[in-house]
């Protein structure tokens, strides 16, 4: 028998006894622990082979070979066995049975990886914002404002609209930092708005020499005046006339609808005050883990939504809305959506704007803008054309509605410029991103995921 070997018979004979002793309960009553073992981080011998998932002797083995620690116990108690050690030897183990691939697969549309308290997503029900459904606070017309520090800081909208109103910002346009005539004539003939928030969010930052600072009660006035010069510049392609007039409007969403020269009056701010809560915040999405990189790493808030606006311009994110335009643009006319919805599916192509992987029956959400857009301007073609759509994929047993539609129909119905459901979009979910920054903020660690190298050598 070699030596390792009788160390762990030795060691198995050991625990064995001490097991008998401690399981038959005689007469001396319980011992004190000794000081290194009295914490939760050593685990009798039993509990650690169930930990690892072996049996006792390959224990044995694992302790004789210096991979697990253990201490003696006192007045013949059993030896304890170190939890750091065992965590560790866990994880070598899962690494090569094969649960890494599990953790990266669950970047791809799996379990969350980051513990969040702001926002839950239900299928049937939609998000739900600190406890508070989204599509409930919408169609309650709650003002984005109010949303938006409900995310932030977990305060409950007021019922009072008077408590309500004073929510709204205030902003002196005099040194506000926004680009002046000159830049206007850097800009080429069409500035799409995501485009024009990209342009204008660095030049932001640039004017706030005190943005560094990460104290909530710093960076929630930072985050209250941003969002609502991001929804001035909305208008921004529109010349600098239509950016003074956003900036003379009081609230978020009147601000977008005077910088997107939005029709309806005050019906159409309020349905866009209503998108603007509905997009306020959806969970772990791509920019929101964007802005929480770039949180992990200490970097400002404007740097933060900056990362998150890098990220909705992809086509595979922010760039939804603007493929279901080129939809409508591509059917012209109602009456022709069949025909062309047909062609794509001969063709292989997508059709976008249905099927939302969270929401199989649809998105709660969407159903929201639908009704909006339905109720301000049900014989504008291009409203039509949606609902069109909706039909001739529901005979096709494709999926709901997305958000991404909904927000077309209703740019649609206010006769907003190409482009602004996907800039409404950005200003909404900039609640959100900002909510992410703060939480992790206090969090206080920096996200590094590893990567498995799979090229051959």
């Amino acid at each position: 028998m070699s030596k390792i070997d009788q160390r762990v018979l030795n060691n198995q004979l050991h625990e064995d006894s001490e097991d008998a002793g401690e399981g038959a309960g005689g007469g001396k009553g319980a011992a004190a622990e000794p000081p290194q073992a009295a914490s939760d981080q050593y685990l009798q011998a039993r509990e650690a082979a169930a930990f690892l998932g072996v049996k006792l002797p390959t224990l044995y083995a694992y302790t004789s070979r210096g991979l697990v620690r253990s201490v003696p116990g006192d007045r013949g108690r059993a030896r304890r066995y170190l939890r750091a050690d065992l965590d560790r030897l866990r994880a070598r183990r899962d690494a090569r049975s094969g649960h890494g691939p599990v953790a990266a697969g669950a970047l791809r549309w799996g379990e969350p990886v980051l513990d969040t308290s702001i926002t839950r997503i239900a299928p049937e029900e939609g998000p739900i914002y600190r406890g508070r459904s989204a599509v409930d606070l919408a169609s309650a017309d709650v003002r984005f404002e109010a949303v938006a520090e409900l995310l932030w800081t977990g305060a409950r909208p007021p019922d009072d609209p008077d408590a309500t109103g004073r929510l709204t910002y205030l902003w002196d346009p005099r040194g506000l930092g926004l680009p002046d005539a000159s830049l206007f004539d850097l800009l080429p003939d069409r500035v799409p708005p995501l485009t024009a928030l990209s342009i204008v969010l660095p030049l932001l930052a640039s004017r706030d020499p005190g943005r560094f600072v990460q104290r909530p009660e710093a960076v929630a006035p930072r985050a209250r005046t941003l969002i609502v010069r991001m929804a001035a510049s909305l208008g921004l392609a529109s010349g600098p006339e239509r950016l003074a007039a956003a900036l003379g409007a009081r609230g978020v969403a009147e601000t977008a609808a005077a910088a997107l020269a939005a029709e309806a009056g005050e019906d159409g701010v309020r349905a866009i005050n209503r998108a603007l809560v509905l997009t306020a915040d959806h969970e772990l999405n791509a920019s929101a883990f964007a802005a929480r990189v770039a949180a992990s790493t200490g970097a400002d808030v404007y740097a933060c939504v900056q990362a998150a606006l890098a990220a909705l311009s992809g086509p595979r994110h922010g760039g939804a809305s603007d493929r279901i335009e080129a939809l409508v643009a591509e059917i012209g006319e109602p009456g022709r959506a069949e025909e062309v919805v047909h062609e794509r599916a001969r063709r292989g192509e997508p059709v976008e704007g249905f099927g939302h992987p969270l929401y199989p029956d649809g998105d709660p959400r969407a159903a929201v803008l639908l009704d909006l857009a339905r109720d301000l301007a049900p014989d504008r073609p291009a409203v039509q054309t949606c609902f069109e759509l909706m039909d001739v994929v529901r005979r096709g047993e494709g999926g709901g509605a997305t958000l991404d539609l909904g927000l077309v129909a209703l740019s649609a119905a206010l006769g907003l410029p190409l482009g602004s459901a996907t800039g409404i979009f950005a200003v909404g979910r900039c609640a959100g991103w900002v909510a992410h920054a703060l939480e992790h903020y206090e969090a206080g660690y920096l996200l590094r995921p590893r990567a498995r190298y799979t090229a051959a050598d």
